[in-house]
């Protein structure tokens, strides 16, 4: 399994990329945005770990270009900043997850093998419930002539919400199947998730309703059927 490590601290990524390759993968390194946007154009790479702040081209301008070039490779992006704009930021333009430096080795490999984990798998197109279609691969909801773009964890959650349809999806089972780990920092999260996908719903009018069944978890309704 072939990873890009891209961060201009040289001696965090080869530290970082001794403890990659020490767990089996195979790392490329690059120190500055430019330079890791020719690499990631010229291979193949199973994940890509890109720090935002960099020297040439920051970080969300190096995804934003891959993702224009329908590179859809897993983008798990590093920042020295904690703050919630920042994290905004980088899933607008296309990150699947992100890492607050410092952090613990063990989250950040877990991490990966969720990305590529959830890669690896074979992904029907489509899903549909109610009075809306949503298409997995282009990120897009429709209800009728309207439509959406989703967020990729947007889209995760939807699919599994329409995978258990009729039942309940817990906030351990997203934080599990979206975020790939069990982390009690990232329940939060699911509820942010939650409100972005009942605001587009609502654009779409829809009559697909998600219920919270407080302290248990979320479902579907179809709020047009008799």
């Amino acid at each position: 399994m072939r990873i890009l490590l891209v961060e201009d601290e040289v001696g965090l990524a080869e530290a970082v990329g001794a403890i990659l390759k020490a767990q089996g993968y195979t790392a490329d390194l690059a120190f500055d945005g430019e330079q890791g946007l020719k690499k990631a154009l010229a291979a193949d790479y199973d994940c890509i770990i890109l720090d935002i702040m960099l020297p040439k081209m920051n970080g969300l301008d190096v995804l934003s270009y891959l993702r224009v070039r329908e590179i859809e490779t897993p983008v798990l992006l590093l920042t020295a900043k904690s703050e919630l704009d920042d994290k905004i930021s980088g899933l607008d333009c296309g990150a699947d997850d992100y890492l607050t430096k410092p952090f613990e080795t063990g989250e950040l490999l877990a991490r990966i093998r969720a990305l590529t984990r959830r890669r690896g798998m074979a992904v029907e197109s489509g899903k549909r419930f109610g009075d809306i279609i949503l298409d997995i691969k282009k990120g897009e909801l429709t209800c009728g002539a309207n439509s959406v773009i989703l967020g990729r964890k947007e889209v995760q959650m939807l699919e599994l919400m329409i995978s258990n349809a009729g039942g309940l999806v817990t906030k351990e089972m997203f934080v599990k199947n979206v975020w790939g780990y069990d982390d009690d920092s990232e329940y939060n999260n699911v509820e942010v998730y939650i409100s972005f996908l009942r605001k587009k719903l609502a654009i779409l009018h829809s009559k697909v309703n998600i219920k919270t069944r407080r302290g248990i978890g979320y479902c579907l309704e179809d709020g047009g059927s008799l």
